[in-house]
């Protein structure tokens, strides 16, 4: 890389597709749109994208992490949606059984 003359500025230079997503990547891109359908001036269907692209890094900077208690897309928020699961069911079924118990003492 050399340095430029004041006198004769560098020309800008050119990005490739490499340079570009690591730059969206680090910075982050927010791409927003609405769509709607009217119908006489009627408002049928209104569809509002908001669409973030970044890296991990960047979303947890900027405060996005919902991937992690997903349990579709996270194999701990899984686990732990499994084991919430189970731990209701078992309540329930404590509960089942001592009104079992309950009523077969009254008999």
């Amino acid at each position: 890389m050399t340095a430029c003359e004041p006198i004769d500025p560098c020309p800008p230079r050119a990005a490739n597709l490499a340079d570009i997503l690591e730059r969206v990547l680090d910075k982050g891109i927010v791409i927003a749109g609405d769509i709607k359908i009217n119908l006489l001036d009627i408002e049928l269907l209104t569809i509002r994208l908001r669409l973030f692209i970044s890296s991990v890094d960047t979303a947890k900077k900027a405060g996005i992490d919902w991937w992690e208690s997903e349990p579709a897309l996270s194999s701990r928020a899984a686990r732990d949606a499994l084991a919430e699961e189970n731990a209701r069911l078992r309540e329930r079924l404590t509960a089942l059984e001592d009104r079992s118990r309950e009523r077969a003492e009254d008999r």
